[in-house]
């Protein structure tokens, strides 16, 4: 039996477990991916990304996926059918009442990107074909067997495509096996949650219908004797879903496919499938040397929020760097346990978030229901981390707010703003995304940078906005970052602060040290009384 190694082993090659191997290979990790399908799924599945998922491809240099224009909004109907009469349109966040969004900041000031509508079976193999570009290793029609993990790392046993079974040896091992996840089984942990809340039924098929559509996507077709949600992957295909778990043939799904366009229209039937709507958490995303990211450690039903796939995916980012770190022998291993004090309370926000708002309300318990309602784009570019990986994110701050409301509050994402850099127009987050970075106008914590890397181990890179920027963009990077001419921040390499200082320091290398010491678990420890 051939036997083999590598850093990392990513079981299961969806959305979430590409990602991963994406973001490790770019971090310099070249892991192995197994995933026992030969090809994507026949059903595109997911399709809405948000403006943060393209931040994370694009720090991949996953770039050129067409986004939605500033102005677009994710509209659903209410209809008797597609041609015939339309009832009411529903929001996904209620307005409320205290809101004025005349005083806000538009929510595209918060992002170089607007999001993205693609379906999943097409962004699959740009996820794949670029995993592989930076050396991943991805293995299609692999299935794992079964794994052993011990002190030192986990041995998985593969069955290959032509049946062969061979031995790998892993450091750490991914599971992105999704909502019926074998590893997580394995591991012995639980879910808490409503699980399942809808089993549906649904046919894809293509047609020519965008004229009836009038700027909308999703409508929900209520009539006698058909009662379902139909959507548009936007390429010609349309899915039609069931709210039963009845199987029709052939015909009596093109009666329903029919019935649900209210025209004569042409069409074909491409596909079927069968859904399980659910809605459960990980007690726990870490065990050892294993990780769950994604369905394996958390669903949620589908949203106009983006909140499944998308929360996935930013589960790799949040793990490669921190991977990464460990692999490289900078960071311990104790950097890891903040991968499940990031991701977890995130997924239970989402979770409490997606029950709070109209279209699941009737399936939550009168707690989650009276949940305060937060703005999108607060949940998508403004959540909090609290963890050992920040300092001063404690918990009398909320799970979210708006970016421009944190104003560089340690726990959220780095601000974005647009700055001139080399003559052109640039996003302040080309900044961050790589390594460690410390912001400040103060000449003396870019001195206290370099020399702390001769004690910790760790570059980590300056940023004196006084060179470089103009004043205005200056002065708009300090007031966003909320520091004054003496302080400074500390970004992690996945964009999020991790330290702030707003006032002048006597000992900046030992200052600078001390944090590292904390928020980067540096193998190599500063000395005590060093400055």
């Amino acid at each position: 039996m051939t036997e083999e190694s590598t850093s990392v082993l990513i079981v299961g090659g969806s959305l979430v477990g590409l990602s991963g191997a994406m973001f490790l290979a770019a971090r310099g990790v070249r892991p192995v991916l197994v995933e026992r399908h030969r090809e994507s799924a026949a059903h595109p599945r997911a399709i809405g990304y948000t403006a943060r998922t393209l931040e994370l491809f694009e720090a991949a240099g996953l770039v050129g996926i067409p986004e939605v224009p500033p102005t677009f909004q994710l509209r659903r109907v209410r209809v008797e059918s597609l041609a015939g009469r339309w009832l009411e349109e529903t929001d996904w966040t209620p307005r409320l009442a205290t809101q004025d969004t005349h005083t806000q900041a538009p929510d595209d000031a918060f992002s170089p990107h607007t999001g993205a509508a693609i379906a999943q079976d097409k962004l699959e193999p740009l996820l794949r074909a670029r995993a592989r570009a930076l050396g991943a290793d991805v293995r299609l029609g692999t299935d794992l067997v079964r794994f052993e993990e011990d002190a030192d790392g986990v041995t998985a046993w593969l069955k290959d495509p032509d049946g062969a079974e061979r031995v790998l040896r892993a450091a750490y091992m991914i599971a992105a096996d999704g909502n019926r996840s074998a590893i997580r089984a394995a591991l012995g942990i639980e879910r808490q949650g409503i699980g399942v809340i809808q089993v549906m039924r649904s046919v894809l098929f293509r047609a020519e219908l965008e004229h009836f559509q009038r700027g909308v996507s999703q409508f929900e077709v209520e009539q006698p004797g058909l009662d379902a949600f139909l959507t548009t992957y936007g390429d010609g295909r349309w899915v039609l879903m069931f709210k039963d778990d009845v199987e029709r043939d052939v015909e009596a799904l093109r009666r329903a496919i029919a019935q649900a366009i209210g025209a004569p229209v042409p069409f074909e039937i491409l596909t079927t499938g069968r859904w399980e709507l659910t809605a459960l958490v990980a007690d726990r995303f870490a065990k050892g040397r294993v990780f769950l990211a994604g369905d394996a450690a958390h669903t949620l039903p589908p949203t106009r929020g983006g909140y499944g796939a998308n929360t996935g995916i930013a589960d790799a980012y949040n793990l490669a760097w921190k991977l990464a770190a460990v692999l490289s022998g900078e960071s311990t291993p104790k950097l890891l346990e903040s991968y499940d004090e990031e991701r977890r309370p995130i997924a239970w926000l989402r979770f409490r978030q997606t029950f709070a708002r109209p279209d699941y309300a009737r399936w939550a318990d009168d707690a989650t229901r009276a949940t305060r309602i937060i703005d999108p784009v607060a949940i998508e570019l403004g959540e909090l981390y609290r963890s050992s990986a920040v300092l001063g994110a404690g918990p009398e701050l909320p799970d979210a707010r708006r970016p421009d409301e944190w104003r560089g509050q340690p726990g959220s994402r780095a601000p974005h703003l647009v700055v001139q850099r080399g003559g052109r127009e640039a996003s302040t987050l080309d900044f961050f995304g790589r390594s460690w970075v410390l912001v400040s106008s103060d000449p003396r914590w870019s001195e206290a940078a370099r020399a702390m890397h001769a004690q910790v181990g760790i570059h980590v890179e300056p940023i004196d906005v006084d060179r470089g920027l103009s004043q205005e963009d200056r002065g708009a990077l300090l007031h966003a970052f909320g520091i004054d001419g003496k302080g400074a921040t500390l970004v992690r390499p996945d964009g999020y602060i991790a330290w702030r200082l707003t006032g002048e320091v006597p000992t900046a290398v030992a200052t600078l040290a001390g944090v590292m010491a904390t928020v980067a678990c540096p193998v190599r420890r500063p000395a005590e009384d060093s400055d």
